[in-house]
């Protein structure tokens, strides 16, 4: 199935304005102007547009395409305010820094979290090894519920990693100066969880030639995504 089909612009442009949007701190009339250095007349709106349609195309492919998670789960949730109304942006990272799973929610009770762990178990395939919180007691309602044989760590500063992993999102919610309603966050997330996972490769952990071999196969595997 042809997803650009009667679009103007070839897909090789659409998809290069998807991946700026996701990947780096820019507006999409930011986008625009970046297109327009090289010749590409186009719209901030139709770069909006495109991020709102064809990210969430992107998104399930690269999930299908995805090799699995690691057996360690760190979650942590944190406010975000839309509309001046609090939400709670729940967030899993794996012991490698990838991001899990993202869920916008207007709660943080019990429910909230069960409804967040069943998407865990459906992003992972089944429950993790182990899964590391803070002491919020509505984590224990949905281990009980959901994942009793699975070990639970609340030790203090255990779940760091995962409270590091919000400051990209912390980041772009500035830049787009909040967010301006929950399904926009949400849809919005999702998109930027994964292409973070892609393209986030521990430059500072490998050496430049690794790092460069790295991030052809990322490359590789979005241009497989986007065709």
């Amino acid at each position: 199935m042809n997803i650009y089909k009667r679009y103007r612009f070839p897909p090789e442009i659409i998809s290069y304005a998807v991946w700026l949007y996701h990947r780096f701190n820019l507006s999409h009339r930011d986008i625009e102007d970046l297109l327009a250095e090289k010749g590409i007349m186009v719209s901030y709106e139709s770069v909006r547009l495109w991020c709102n349609k064809f990210g969430s195309q992107y998104v399930r492919r690269l999930k299908r395409n995805h090799q699995g998670y690691g057996d360690t789960f760190f979650i942590d949730e944190v406010f975000v305010k839309i509309n001046g109304k609090q939400h709670y942006l729940w967030r899993a990272v794996d012991q490698d820094g990838e991001v899990v799973d993202v869920y916008l929610q207007s709660r943080r009770d019990g429910a909230a979290a069960k409804r967040f762990f069943k998407r865990l178990l459906r992003s992972h395939k089944g429950a993790p090894r182990k899964i590391i919180t803070d002491k919020l007691r509505s984590y224990d309602v949905a281990h009980r519920e959901l994942m009793p044989d699975v070990i639970h760590n609340k030790d203090q500063y255990a779940n760091n990693r995962v409270e590091q992993s919000h400051e990209p999102t912390r980041v772009r919610e500035r830049g787009m100066r909040r967010f301006k309603s929950p399904l926009q966050a949400q849809r919005f997330l999702d998109v930027h969880a994964r292409v973070y996972n892609l393209f986030n490769l521990g430059r500072h952990l490998v050496s430049a030639e690794h790092y460069r071999n790295l991030r052809e196969v990322a490359f590789a595997e979005w241009d497989r995504a986007v065709a």
